[in-house]
């Protein structure tokens, strides 16, 4: 009974796709050429995309490109998709890919749209600018923290792409290693390695920072 079912729901969809349907049913649908079942799975996957892309890139213009390419991506790919790892773990590494291959390019210039010019024509950097408008705001802690975010990110700047990537999925994202890897498309004893050397690279430059103040 249930292969019966199976081969019914994969046959070509002419009406509205049911949104009850799991990951690996919609997959074959797209794989038959349902759209309707390919905008399912960006649907349930689009926030979370949108977020990782501007995480790892700090860049809210750079993650909107991020993820309308992901998705094409996965739109022009999908018939090679395998069921060998989730839609979730595939998306999240052709995000990871792009994200890193933004990261080359920008690696030895600073980012245009995190620059701003003053009336007395001095460069400012946004981060710095932004105020806090939460009602409680403290000055002096907001000071403190502007400018940790502000060597944190220079910190994160020092980093190789990958390394950099390892670091956030880790840190910010609060992912396994072995996730990591699978993301990466490598091992967790790889992910761990380069989490290593990012988490020393970035140690050696707060610790340069302290000792200079």
């Amino acid at each position: 009974m249930s292969d019966s079912v199976n081969v019914a729901a994969l046959q070509p969809v002419c009406g509205a796709v049911p949104r009850t349907l799991d990951d690996k049913t919609l997959i074959r649908l797209a794989q038959r050429g349902s759209s309707q079942a390919f905008e399912q799975l960006v649907r349930r996957y689009d926030q979370a995309v949108l977020r990782l892309a501007f995480r790892l890139t700090g860049s809210e213009h750079d993650a909107q490109d991020i993820y309308q390419e992901a998705f094409l991506k996965a739109f022009w790919n999908i018939a090679n998709f395998r069921s060998e790892s989730t839609f979730y773990t595939w998306i999240h590494r052709i995000v990871c890919n792009l994200c890193m291959d933004r990261l080359r390019t920008k690696k030895s210039r600073r980012e245009d749209s995190a620059i701003v010019c003053d009336r007395a024509g001095n460069l400012l950097d946004v981060i710095d600018c932004t105020p806090d408008l939460h009602p409680a705001s403290d000055p002096e802690r907001q000071t403190l923290q502007l400018e940790l975010r502000r060597h944190i990110r220079l910190a994160l700047d020092k980093l190789t792409p990958r390394e950099r990537v390892v670091f956030e999925l880790k840190h910010f994202q609060g992912l396994k290693l072995r996730i990591v890897g699978e993301l990466l498309n490598t091992s967790e004893e790889t992910a761990k390695n380069t989490l290593f050397r990012a988490t020393h690279k970035l140690r050696k430059y707060l610790a340069h920072l302290h000792y200079a103040a």
